[in-house]
């Protein structure tokens, strides 16, 4: 299984990207930084510059409605910001 879930595509990762080339991945709880650059270099060829790492915890929530308590939770992930060497750049959107 691959270290990269997905990339993570929203406003502020989008503006993160143009503004630092920066781009943002889930990636596997158990990855650490250096497996995440590799990931990303092999996948994308191109050289990465720093990588940081933050986990989101799994958030539990309830709300009162006229059938009872409904609860539910968001999932546990792991995301990575990836900052790229000067020049380089990814393009997510080229086989589309």
């Amino acid at each position: 299984m691959s270290i990269l879930i997905k990339p993570i595509i929203t406003e502020k990762a989008t503006e993160l990207s143009e503004l630092s080339n920066c781009f943002s991945f889930v990636v596997k709880k158990t990855a650490n930084k250096i497996e995440v650059k590799e990931a990303v270099e092999s996948a994308y060829g191109v050289s990465v510059k720093d990588v940081r790492t933050m986990t989101y915890p799994v958030k539990r929530k309830s709300k009162f409605t006229k059938k009872g308590v409904v609860t539910g939770k968001t999932g546990a992930y792991k995301k990575a910001i990836v900052q790229l060497a000067e020049g380089e750049n990814i393009d997510f959107y080229s086989n589309i």
